[in-house]
C-alpha cells in the first residue's frame, strides 16, 4: 500500500502549531464532533471500550470498514491522545490498540449513542423510505 494515502491529516490542530491557529479550535464542540463522530472513529471507540484490540480484531469486528480506513481512524485517535497503541516485542510483533483515560469521560454516551443508533435503525429507514416516497 502507498504511504501517500495513508498519513493523517492535520484537519484538527496542526502539528507544533497554535490551536488556535486552526479554524475548529472556536468550537471545542465541532472539533470533538469532527474526531469521534466520523463514520468510523465513533465505531473504533466502541470496540475498545471493552479492552485492548489487536488491529485485526478491530477489522473483523467493524463491518465494512477498509484496512486503509481502520488504519487512518486508529492514527487519528491515537494522534489526538484517545488511543494507545503499544507494540509487544513477540515474534512475530503483536500489536494493540488501546483507549486512553481521556475517553472515559465519554465512552458511557459514546456506547449509549451507539445503542440507540442499533435500536432506531428500522425506523429511521422507514423515515427515510416515507420521506423519499413522498418527495
Amino acid at each position: 500500500m502507498s504511504q501517500r494515502h495513508t498519513g493523517v491529516t492535520d484537519q484538527l490542530t496542526p502539528p507544533g502549531g497554535e490551536v488556535h491557529a486552526h479554524p475548529l479550535a472556536d468550537c471545542p464542540l465541532r472539533e470533538v464532533l469532527a474526531l469521534i463522530g466520523d463514520k468510523w472513529s465513533a465505531q473504533v471507540l466502541v470496540q475498545l471500550g471493552g479492552g485492548p484490540r489487536r488491529f485485526t480484531e478491530l477489522e473483523r469486528s467493524i463491518e465494512g470498514i477498509s484496512r486503509r480506513m481502520l488504519t487512518l481512524s486508529l492514527r487519528s485517535l491515537e494522534r489526538n491522545g484517545l488511543v494507545t497503541r503499544t507494540v509487544h516485542p513477540d515474534a512475530p510483533p503483536r500489536v494493540e490498540y488501546a483507549t486512553t483515560p481521556l475517553i472515559d469521560e465519554i465512552r458511557e454516551p459514546l456506547e449509549a449513542l451507539a445503542a440507540w443508533a442499533e435500536r432506531n435503525r428500522p425506523a429511521i429507514a422507514a423515515a427515510r423510505q416515507a420521506y423519499d416516497t413522498g418527495h
